[in-house]
């Protein structure tokens, strides 16, 4: 993770450098800001002799040294000293918010992209709610810290370092007070944030569930209503936020308990001081400057510690955002592409399946021993009962998945010596339901293709009878769609989809029952604009309705993980096995 956080502040070392120089102007103030009230108390208000270096200085600046120029100079260092340190605050609170915001950016999209990266595997474990948390909320959190909290820490670093030198000068037996009760304080607060840790990570995973849940609640809010189930609804989300809730009380319970206990032993450190100083000073063998700056000295001293008291709750959701983001950029399910892997030329369209199996976990098989041979323009039909291994096959083609053993083959080479892009920019798609992004019609057609022009535009909407519609919309190709195209309706959203994979040309098409939920009407137009899509090309349709590949050159029957038969229409029904009884369940049900 060390190495994650250098390569993410490298860019902006030259800022953080001028932030670095602030820091350090800050601390020098932070130091220098008790003594003008020490020159007060022992040099105009008590009869401590003016030190050598204050009555050669004070002349050259004010003309004289008596008492009341140098309450003069003392107020006026009072002033000068806050001036810097305000100038120096803001210098490093200033740059420091700007690393923290690009620092933030960066880490949002160097955690998008590894999730473009990943495998559908990583997708199929992964509830999208926690992903959508941790890329929102997590990286938030840790932009929140780094912007506030992390200046504040290092500005109490430095300030220590230099208070310590300065305490042990004063008095070096005081200073041992500090030092000695450091660690103990140190050790209180590391055992506290451990509980807090673990009790925040409870509240952020609850808090992931909360977005899982309102984001399903929200995209399904038709089905809610359809089924009168908004109570269920309510119920879901009722639970998840009591259990964050409870989650954040339980931490908020560790974090009280933390602050007083620091605060008293703050108190305790600093009682003692002012008890023992006391004795010096009726002594003689202390000044009542030199006490006030030490006990000034000493509450900056422990700041850092009732800091870490204070803020440990956000050190923790801190760390545990850190955790959720480092769980996302180690996932290593990706693909892996080889070295050597080439660009393909234009495929002809040969697929081949040597021996495949494939499984999503190691105890649930999907396919177990799956071959066939798919020739060069051919009209394929993958039929089978539910779970056969239909959309697995398909998802093997572009590699969303590797098979576990055996080889996918496209002219006559193994898919995996080619680049994905490559490999995917010669497959097109047209999915039972065509996904919309929000946006206009002509970002939704021109989706799958970079430098589409107007005329390739309106003829794959011609081609794929999409523009006798699109014409009727108020603004034409630039009305905007909706989320997930919600104002389409599905025969539309279909021929957009068909108007994208004709803008594409590619040569392998894959077709995932794209009537299957169509009216009739809509049928017609889609099916018309599948027919100009499929010509010269070779297709693969996954078929639920057993009367869209009546005229497919082969069909594949998949059952429990194997191919159970192969061959035409005509030729399996004359087979009578797996595939005649499909149809006969489609087209001949039993009497009721």
């Amino acid at each position: 993770m060390v190495r994650l956080i250098r390569g993410l502040i490298r860019p902006y070392w030259g800022t953080l450098s001028i932030v670095l120089m602030a820091m350090l102007v800050q601390t020098a103030m932070s130091v220098a800001g008790p003594w003008p009230l020490k020159i007060v108390l022992d040099n105009v208000l008590g009869s401590h002799a003016v030190a050598p270096w204050l009555k050669d200085l004070l002349p050259r600046i004010l003309g004289s040294g008596n008492k009341m120029q140098i309450a003069i100079a003392a107020a006026l260092a009072t002033v000068l000293i806050a001036l810097l340190g305000a100038i120096a605050s803001y210098v490093a609170n200033y740059y420091t918010t700007s690393v923290g915001q690009w620092v933030a950016n960066d880490l949002r999209v160097l955690t998008y992209h590894h999730l473009q990266q990943l495998s559908l595997s990583y997708y199929d474990s992964h509830e999208t709610g926690t992903l959508l948390s941790t890329i929102t909320a997590d990286v938030q959190t840790i932009q929140n810290f780094a912007s506030s909290s992390t200046l504040g820490i290092v500005v109490d670093m430095f300030t220590i370092v230099a208070m310590l030198v300065v305490m042990f000068w004063l008095n070096w037996d005081f200073g041992l007070i500090a030092v000695a009760v450091t660690p103990f304080m140190l050790l209180l607060v590391s055992r506290f944030k451990k509980a807090v840790k673990k009790a925040t990570h409870e509240v952020r995973k609850e808090q992931s569930k909360i977005v899982t849940v309102v984001e399903q609640g929200l995209q399904s809010i038709r089905v809610v209503k359809a089924f009168g189930r908004q109570d269920l609804a309510e119920e879901e989300l009722a639970e998840v936020s009591e259990a964050i809730v409870d989650a954040s009380l339980k931490a908020r319970r560790v974090k009280a308990l933390l602050s007083p206990i620091v605060t008293i032993a703050v108190a305790l450190c600093t009682a003692f001081v002012l008890w023992r100083g006391s004795l010096l000073i009726l002594a003689g063998a202390m000044t009542a400057g030199t006490l006030t700056v030490f006990l000034s000295y000493l509450g900056k001293f422990f700041k850092p510690v009732q800091d870490l008291a204070t803020m440990t709750n956000t050190i923790a959701q801190t760390a545990v955002g850190v955790d959720r983001i480092r769980g996302i950029l180690d996932a290593d399910n990706i693909i892996p592409e080889r070295a050597d892997a080439r660009k393909p030329g234009s495929f002809a369209g040969d697929i081949e399946f040597d021996h495949v199996a494939f499984c999503y976990s190691a105890d649930a098989p999907v396919l177990i021993d799956v071959s066939f041979h798919i020739k060069p323009g051919q009209i394929v039909g993958i039929v089978g009962p539910t779970g056969g291994g239909k959309s697995t096959v398909v998802s093997l083609i572009p590699r969303f998945y590797d098979p576990t053993s055996g080889t996918v083959k496209i002219d006559s080479v193994d898919i995996r010596e080619y680049r994905f892009r490559e490999l995917r920019d010669q497959i097109g798609y047209v999915l039972q339901e065509t996904v919309l992004f929000e946006g206009s019609v002509r970002d939704n057609i021109a989706y799958g293709r970079k430098g589409v022009t107007e005329e390739q535009l309106t003829e794959a909407a011609r081609l794929a009878n999409a523009d006798e519609f699109i014409a009727r919309m108020p603004h034409g190709y630039d009305t905007m769609v909706g989320e997930r195209g919600a104002t389409l309706s599905g025969g539309q959203r279909q021929r957009i989809g068909i108007a994208r994979a004709i803008i594409r040309g590619n040569p392998i098409l894959i077709l995932d029952e794209p009537t299957a939920a169509l009216d009739t009407e809509s049928e017609r137009f889609v099916i018309e604009a599948l027919e100009r899509l499929m010509k010269g090309r070779t297709v693969i349709t996954i078929a639920h309705r057993l009367s869209t590949i009546r005229d497919a050159d082969k069909i594949i029957v998949l059952k429990d993980g194997i191919v159970a038969e192969e061959g035409t229409h005509d030729e399996l029904v004359a087979r009578n096995g797996v595939y005649a009884e499909l149809y006969r369940i489609q087209f001949n049900p039993a009497p009721a």
